[in-house]
C-alpha cells in the first residue's frame, strides 16, 4: 500500500445507489453483463432497501461502500434531531458553500454532523453488506471536518478505503478555477486517509465530465490509462425520471450504462474493487 505501483488497476464506481428505481436497474445490469465493480449506497434514499436487495442478488459480484450524504439528499436521523442540517422534510440544503462554512465554524451544526455521519454509518452496518469503502455525495468529504468525522467514525465500522477525486490536469477537459481549488483540496484529504491508514486510489478520471461519460470517452480512457489504481465513476440509470431530473437534469445517464455494457477493458489493465487492494489481514 505504500509503494509505488507499476500494474495497471481500474476500479469502476456507480455513484447513488438506491436514489431511484432506474439507478439501481442500470447497476444491476451493468454489474451483471458490464465492466462495473463497485456502487455507493445512498442509505437514506428513497430506494436503498430495494438497492441492497439487488446487491445481495448478485451474489458478491458488486462490491458496495457508503455514499455519505452531507449535502443534497437525505438525512437517516430525524430532522428533530438534527435540526440545523436538514429542512422539515430530512433533506440537506444544496448549498455546498454555505453547508462548508456551518461545518466549520459552528460547533452545534459539527455536533450534530457527527451524529448523522454515525447514523449512516451505522444504517450501512444494518444492511449485512461488506463495507467496500466510502464516500460522499458531491465530494463533501473533500471538506476537513467531513473527512475527519467520515474516517475517524468509519474506522469503527470497519471502514479500510476512501476515494480521493484527484485527476490530474492533463486528465480534464475542464479545468476551470473551481476545479483546480477542488483539486488542491484532494491533497488534504489525501493526508487525512493516509493518517488515518486508510487505502486510497492514486487518481481518478472523468471528473471533468461527470455524468457524461460516454462509451467512446470511456474507451479512450481506459486505453490510456497509467500505471497504479485508477478510478472511474458514473451516474447510469435506465432512463430518466422524477429523482434523476431533479438532482442531475443533464446528464447522460443511459449513455454512461452504456459505456459500462461496451466498454473492452485491455489486457494489461486489471479490474478491480477498494477491498482487493487492502492486504488481508
Amino acid at each position: 500500500m505504500c509503494g509505488g505501483m507499476q500494474q495497471k488497476i481500474l476500479i469502476t464506481v456507480a455513484d447513488d445507489f438506491g436514489l431511484s428505481p432506474l439507478v439501481n436497474e442500470a447497476v444491476d445490469i451493468a454489474a451483471r453483463d458490464g465492466i462495473l465493480t463497485s456502487a455507493s449506497l445512498m442509505v437514506g434514499a428513497p430506494f436503498a432497501a430495494d438497492a441492497v436487495a439487488r446487491a445481495k442478488a448478485l451474489g458478491g459480484r458488486l462490491a458496495v461502500g457508503l455514499h455519505l450524504v452531507v449535502v443534497q439528499g437525505p438525512a437517516v436521523l430525524p430532522p428533530a434531531r438534527i435540526p440545523n442540517l436538514v429542512d422539515r422534510t430530512g433533506d440537506f440544503p444544496s448549498d455546498q458553500v454555505a453547508m462548508g462554512f456551518r461545518y466549520a465554524f459552528n460547533p452545534a451544526v459539527r455536533r450534530q454532523l457527527a451524529a448523522e455521519i454515525r447514523a449512516q454509518f451505522e444504517a450501512f452496518r444494518a444492511t449485512g453488506l461488506k463495507l467496500d469503502h466510502a464516500n460522499a455525495h458531491k465530494h463533501m468529504h473533500l471538506h476537513p471536518v467531513v473527512a475527519a468525522m467520515m474516517l475517524r467514525i468509519g474506522r469503527e465500522f470497519g471502514l479500510r478505503a476512501v476515494r480521493v477525486p484527484s485527476e490530474p490536469a492533463a486528465a480534464s477537459v475542464q479545468r476551470g478555477l473551481g476545479d483546480s481549488i477542488l483539486h488542491a483540496w484532494t491533497g488534504v484529504l489525501r493526508r487525512q486517509a493516509r493518517a488515518a491508514c486508510m487505502f486510497t486510489n492514486d487518481r481518478i478520471l472523468g471528473l471533468g465530465t461527470s455524468g457524461h461519460m460516454t462509451p467512446a470517452l470511456v474507451q479512450g480512457l481506459v486505453e490510456r490509462l497509467p500505471a497504479g489504481v485508477t478510478e472511474l465513476y458514473f451516474h447510469p440509470a435506465t432512463g430518466q425520471d422524477e429523482a434523476t431530473r431533479r438532482h442531475m437534469p443533464t446528464y447522460e445517464h443511459e449513455a454512461e450504462l452504456a459505456s459500462l455494457l461496451q466498454t473492452r477493458i485491455p489486457a494489461d489493465v486489471r479490474l478491480a474493487r477498494y477491498s482487493d487492494m487492502i492486504p488481508r489481514l
